[in-house]
């Protein structure tokens, strides 16, 4: 577990700011792309909790007390 992972999230973090949004101003294909560019972060979030559970892995192997 990470020191920083029980602290409170910043005021300005953009996930709040991204929740927050008013999605009736956007059109269907607008909210689309949206959802197409939050679909390719998902993906890229993923894909850091995969190389840091690996890299942890190997660490403790290494480490094995």
């Amino acid at each position: 577990m990470d020191a920083d992972e029980n602290l409170p999230r910043r005021r300005d973090d953009l996930v709040v700011q991204l929740a927050k949004q008013d999605l009736d101003p956007f059109s269907v294909e607008e909210l689309e792309e949206r959802i197409a560019l939050l679909e390719t972060e998902i993906e890229r979030s993923r894909t850091k909790i995969q190389s840091a559970v690996h890299h942890r892995a190997s660490a403790d192997s290494l480490f094995k007390r």
